[in-house]
């Protein structure tokens, strides 16, 4: 959970090198957690509410886990740093470590997708990545707590990811203000889209994440362990999901840019 870029100095948190070699790193974590998930079953009735009986809680078992994972870490300040964004906001603890000085990195906002990000695993990430490696296994009541917890780890990954598209769209606008002011004032949605797409990143990124997919998820030496985790499967939550909801991000938070600002 510790950030690889320094975020208590604007310049270097704000650099369009640094952030994407903490977006590269991001895809290691991202890729060793699928490996990690999909060597359990899709196990559906932890996603489902009340479908493991929990004292007290009518919640999802993969819902309590991650809430209760988010409580504990908000004791040790993860939900104070400006690149974390919590799936149960209300839960959070005020930390037991002395606070950490941040400058102003960010402009203010409350863009959070993970509403989406969480629906979008369970619904789609989740079944296509255990199906396409695992698609010959049952539901295994044994593996229920173990699945869980490799979802928390995967799903606080995605969220760090996906919502690190507001440093990028701080700093392309920092590069360009003039150009972003006016396609914010006009509520150019497709406009900022299209300012903030970069194809050619973009379809290195594909290349580089099913590189590193085929490279992580097999073993030449081990026949049986030659496919940990479909190359393809991962590719498409990049290509579908990752990218777009970052791109989400990063509009909707150069939407609310201006507020408060003279450009407003």
């Amino acid at each position: 959970m510790d950030a690889a870029i320094d975020l208590t100095d604007r310049s270097k948190a704000l650099d369009l090198a640094n952030i994407r070699a903490q977006l590269i790193r991001l895809e290691d974590t991202i890729t060793f957690h699928l490996i990690e998930r999909v060597q359990f079953p899709l196990n559906k009735t932890i996603y489902v509410a009340g479908g493991v009986p929990i004292p007290g809680s009518e919640l999802s078992l993969m819902d309590y886990l991650l809430r209760e994972q988010e409580r504990l870490q908000s004791r040790v300040r993860r939900y104070e740093s400006p690149d974390e964004h919590p799936f149960f906001p209300n839960v959070l603890e005020k930390p037991i470590l002395e606070p950490l000085e941040y400058p102003s990195i960010l402009h203010a906002n409350t863009v959070n997708v993970n509403a989406s990000i969480k629906q979008r695993y369970v619904d789609e990430i989740v079944p296509n990545v255990c199906s396409s490696v695992r698609a010959d296994r049952g539901a295994s009541k044994e593996n229920y707590g173990s699945s869980a917890t490799c979802d928390v780890n995967l799903l606080q990954a995605l969220s760090r990811r996906i919502h690190f598209g507001k440093f990028v769209a701080e700093s392309k606008f920092q590069e360009n203000p003039e150009k972003f002011v006016q396609l914010i004032k006009a509520r150019d949605e497709k406009g900022i889209d299209e300012a903030i797409t970069n194809l050619k990143v973009e379809q290195k990124v594909l290349e580089r994440i099913k590189m590193k997919a085929q490279t992580y998820g097999s073993d030449p030496a081990l026949a049986e362990y030659s496919n940990k985790v479909d190359a393809d499967a991962v590719v498409n939550l990049y290509k579908n999901i990752i990218i777009p909801l970052t791109k989400v991000v990063e509009v909707e938070y150069l939407l609310d840019r201006l507020k408060g600002t003279q450009w407003e």
